[in-house]
């Protein structure tokens, strides 16, 4: 038992560190080359931190703990509209352009309802495990597409080009190429990590459920705050630095990726049935993206009140996932 505790929190802190060492690596050569916030936030944040529940959950799938997986993914994507937007709103308000709101956000809900939708019947096949990735290259596909039309994000990105022009003169050319290798070389290693202490954290948390005899739920949301630690992470960095759109976009990419990309990893190594996934779980967590959209459409934001009410929902689930 020592041992898997052991595994559950070494697997923990290499996997919040590394995974946003990999965050950081893939913004830095995003901006390097130019790349607007709300696309930085939804797809390259969003992306690197959906990798932990990418890796963990892929590694249940192939042990023959689908049920692990789906959990893992169902409890990450209530944490982030929950634990990670309130935490982030307690911070300062999370404001968000209307168009954002309505194009990001209705694709984030699109892709968990149509998992929901999978998922309530109790069942995963290969095929369904296909659909979603297809699904996800549609949804990559139109936040690339929004993110090189929006007038706002253009801005940014003339901003952004017209700042690295300026610093890339010959002098100055060798030094930026050796910046960005670097941070490719160090992303690749955060990724090589990640993978390392996912593995860890899987084993430890099976070994501690066999023991104790842990419901599969409450195993899925050990794994899903745990791998929704990046998010946080990102999330109060950006509250911090006064980016709301890196927020919310961190938040919106994430649930994409996770939805579409993560439960269509899982079906596709290790389809079977469902056993531990319920109409009331599902439920709550299309309810919760569903509330966190509605404060996000009142106001253009998310105020501290609604943050508390969103972070107090949290812990309501924590409750309920252990009795």
């Amino acid at each position: 038992m020592l041992l898997d505790v052991l595994r559950i929190i070494g697997g923990l802190i290499a996997l919040i560190y590394a995974a946003d060492r990999l965050a950081k690596s893939a913004v830095r050569i995003s901006r390097a080359f130019g790349v607007s916030v709300i696309f930085i936030g939804a797809v390259v944040v969003g992306f690197g931190t959906s990798v932990p529940e990418f890796v963990v959950s892929a590694l249940a799938a192939l042990e023959g703990e689908l049920d692990l997986a789906v959990s893992n993914v169902v409890s990450s994507n209530f944490s982030n509209v929950t634990l990670v937007l309130g935490s982030a709103a307690l911070i300062t308000p999370i404001a968000a352009r209307r168009r954002v709101i309505k194009r990001e956000g209705a694709l984030m809900f699109a892709s968990v309802a149509v998992l929901a939708a999978l998922l309530a019947n109790g069942w995963l096949d290969a095929w369904e495990g296909f659909l979603l990735l297809a699904l996800l290259g549609v949804a990559i596909w139109l936040m690339v597409r929004w993110s090189s039309t929006d007038p706002d994000a253009l801005l940014d990105q003339v901003a952004d080009e017209a700042e690295a022009a300026r610093t890339k003169e010959p002098a100055n050319l060798a030094a930026w190429r050796k910046e960005v290798g670097k941070e490719i070389l160090i992303g690749v290693g955060a990724l090589i990590v990640t993978v390392i202490a996912a593995d860890f954290l899987l084993d430890g948390v099976i070994g501690l459920g066999a023991h104790f005899g842990l419901s599969t739920l409450f195993l899925g949301l050990i794994t899903g705050v745990g791998t929704s630690l990046p998010e946080l992470a990102a999330g109060v960095a950006a509250a911090r630095n006064r980016e709301p759109e890196l927020v919310l976009g961190n938040v919106l990419g994430s649930n994409i990726f996770n939805s579409l990309g993560v439960v269509g990893l899982a079906a596709i190594l290790g389809p079977g049935q469902l056993d531990k996934i319920t109409i009331p779980l599902l439920a709550i967590m299309v309810g919760a993206v569903f509330i966190a959209g509605v404060f996000a459409l009142s106001g253009r934001r998310i105020n501290r009140a609604e943050g508390g009410v969103l972070l107090a929902a949290f812990f309501a689930f924590v409750v309920y996932a252990f009795v």
